[in-house]
């Protein structure tokens, strides 16, 4: 009865009362306030995949193991420790016998157990389940190949002890166990999910969700997460702000400690609140490659071979243009790009194919978000193969905030992303061309391709390395995917103000971490000082 009421005491406390939005305290209330793009968010870690809710995520929920805010390597999560076998294929971790969601209730092995079958149900077709793939029968199960739990390798020792088996030893293993997408969800939201509901929230997070509507969200400080005390803001502030001028406003008024990139630069007063860092990130287009007929690489090919790369890659037009789609990474080789012009070799391909001088070729489709149509990568692509091919070439549109999902639902020819790295991994650019990968969105398909990538699960070091740059020059030498830039990650902040704050190569900031004053830093966080706007400081992505 004590445990219960001490539980409902500790509660209650994350209901006090906070000053209103336009009170001048925040700092003295450790209130943070950050502003966002009002994009369509989806409020269930196993469905989404936005550099945004990832961000959400680091303060709703927490995985067996954490992103370091700093370097990204992992740190003790809800597992307190683990062991891994001599033979590197089993690892057992320890849960933490405090760690609780929010309304009390324990955090369980079972949970991740049940959690991590939910999200390898081949029903849901979750964008990010085949990073499982070198868990033991998780490839089979998700694929439909299998359709017993039993025969995934994961299983739960008591409530405190989960254990994960792998088919072979896995380099990245750890680093992509911090993803969103691999933690718990408590059992009420596990029915709610099957329902089709969204998830509201329910998570174990450093902070839970108090209030959501169509201006924001606050979430506030989870008074029963395991680490509170070193949990320094009572309250996180969202404002849905797609006027970039006002949120400039906003922020030279102190009423914004962040902005996520939805910001008017120019008019930001303090130029040393604006930070600049590389990012593990490309933006690239793509071909509808399960598409006739673009299955056949020749056309692919020699579409590419018609536009004029040091036009659209240049750095009078891009900050750092992109020949490939893995960013510079220490230790891994670059793979040769298609990055040369040459119309002689593109008209004999599309004749061999069967489309002489571009003849017969249905409809070029460029699908860009919004706003995108005017960039100079659409405008040279597009004008290239107008005037070079006698076909049509139309650019369309969508909503920024319903782009992503119109990727999937609607035809085109070449869609466009840009891709944030997961983890600081080549894989995690490449397992995503894989034939049955969720993330597929060309449906790309090639034997060689998905034997390369299955190849690298069984190696370690230079060897892998070296297998996955061949399976990236596949995809570049094949035209599957034309990279455009690398792209920095760009953010508003009130570095004077808080600490904890730290650009990093996959631009996520774990909100646990940041704070308004100079707070005793826990074991293995590193300080440092805030970019300024002018610099540019080269990370190592390891």
């Amino acid at each position: 009865m004590l445990k219960k009421l001490l539980l409902l005491t500790a509660l209650l406390a994350s209901f006090t009362a906070l000053p209103a939005e336009d009170d001048p305290h925040y700092v003295k209330e450790k209130i943070l306030v950050v502003s966002l793009s009002t994009e369509s968010l989806i409020y269930n870690p196993l469905e989404s995949y936005s550099a945004t809710e990832a961000q959400l995520y680091s303060a709703l929920y927490e995985g067996l193991v954490t992103y370091h805010p700093f370097t990204l390597d992992p740190l003790p999560g809800v597992a307190r420790r683990w062991e891994i076998s001599e033979d590197g294929r089993t690892y057992r971790f320890y849960l933490r016998t405090e760690a609780r969601y929010w309304n009390g209730d324990l955090v369980t092995a079972g949970d991740f157990r049940e959690t991590w079958l939910m999200l390898l149900d081949p029903r849901r077709n979750a964008p990010y389940s085949f990073l499982l793939d070198s868990v033991k029968g998780a490839r089979d199960f998700r694929t439909g190949l299998t359709a017993e739990p039993e025969d995934v390798g994961i299983r739960a020792e008591g409530d405190h002890v989960f254990v994960v088996e792998l088919e072979e030893p896995s380099d990245p293993f750890l680093k992509i166990l911090c993803h969103h997408s691999f933690v718990p969800l408590h059992p009420r939201i596990r029915d709610l999910v099957e329902e089709g509901s969204p998830a509201p929230g329910l998570g174990n997070g450093p902070f839970f969700l108090f209030e959501s509507s169509g201006e924001g969200m606050i979430f506030r400080k989870n008074e029963l997460y395991w680490d509170r005390k070193n949990v320094d803001l009572r309250e996180i502030r969202f404002l849905f702000q797609d006027d970039e001028e006002k949120a400039a406003e906003l922020f030279n008024q102190g009423k914004i400690h962040w902005s996520m990139g939805n910001i008017d630069f120019n008019k930001v007063e303090n130029r040393g609140a604006i930070t600049l860092n590389p990012l593990f990130a490309t933006t690239y287009y793509y071909f509808t490659s399960q598409q006739e007929p673009y299955t056949d690489p020749r056309v692919r090919q020699a579409l590419a071979l018609l536009i004029p790369w040091e036009e659209i890659r240049s750095e009078e037009v891009y900050f750092t243009p992109a020949t490939t789609l893995v960013p510079p990474l220490p230790g891994y080789p670059a793979a040769e790009p298609l990055n040369s012009t040459d119309e002689e070799k593109a008209w004999r391909l599309l004749e061999e194919a069967g489309y002489p001088g571009g003849k017969g070729l249905p409809p070029l489709v460029l699908l860009v978000p919004q706003g995108g149509e005017n960039s100079p990568a659409v405008r040279t692509l597009s004008q290239s193969w107008q005037e070079k091919l006698e076909g049509e070439v139309a650019v369309r549109t969508l909503p920024a905030r319903t782009y992503y999902q119109g990727l999937e639902a609607e035809e085109y020819t070449l869609g466009t992303l840009t891709w944030i790295g997961d983890f600081a991994d080549p894989l995690t650019f490449l397992q995503m061309w894989a034939s049955d990968s969720n993330l597929n969105s060309g449906g790309f398909e090639s034997e060689e391709y998905d034997e390369l990538i299955r190849l690298s699960g069984r190696q370690t070091g230079d060897t892998r390395m070296k297998t996955l740059a061949r399976a990236e020059e596949l995809l570049l030498q094949e035209a599957v995917v034309l990279p455009i830039s690398h792209q920095p990650a760009l953010n508003v902040v009130a570095a004077s103000l808080l600490e904890g704050w730290y650009p990093n190569p996959l631009d996520i900031h774990p909100f646990k971490y940041i704070s308004f004053y100079r707070p005793e830093i826990p074991p293995n966080v590193v300080q440092t000082a805030p970019l300024r706007f002018d610099l540019l400081v080269i990370f190592r992505y390891n």
